[in-house]
């Protein structure tokens, strides 16, 4: 059986779950990847503000078990137009959660459809993301 919930839980809470090595395991692989990816995104123009990994254990291995570093998981701004305390030009998917908070909608499902125009304004940001840190332009 699979089990899928949504929470978040502080770091004491997921050592009673996982246990204080796994736990202490994944903390410590999380700030590697947020680091190297962050310090690689710096030199690309991006901030890379917040970020999720998703980690499980296989086999007693603990393996990321979901993307990174993507417009739906990360946070990316434009370093040369950052102002702290403001906000941010981004390339992520801040832009659906700005159009979501302006209806209103109460976070419950069913989600909203979203209009073509946040789509295609949406898709644009993640397009510009891929090319300034991949240096890939789509299509």
């Amino acid at each position: 059986m699979v089990q899928f919930f949504w929470s978040i839980v502080t770091e004491q809470e997921a050592e009673k779950i996982a246990g204080k090595e796994i736990v202490k395991i994944i903390k410590e692989k999380s700030i590697m990847l947020y680091e190297k990816a962050a310090e690689y995104a710096l030199k690309k123009g991006i901030i890379i503000a917040d970020t999720k990994f998703e980690f499980g254990v296989v086999d007693g291995k603990i393996i990321l078990i979901d993307e990174v570093f993507t417009p739906d998981s990360s946070r990316f701004w434009n370093k040369e137009k950052y102002q702290p305390g403001k906000p941010q030009e981004n390339f992520d998917k801040q832009f659906v959660r700005n159009y979501l908070e302006k209806i209103k909608w109460n976070k419950q499902p069913p989600a909203p459809e979203l209009p073509k125009e946040v789509v295609r304004k949406t898709r644009e940001r993640y397009f510009e993301a891929e090319r300034i840190i991949c240096g890939i332009t789509p299509f």
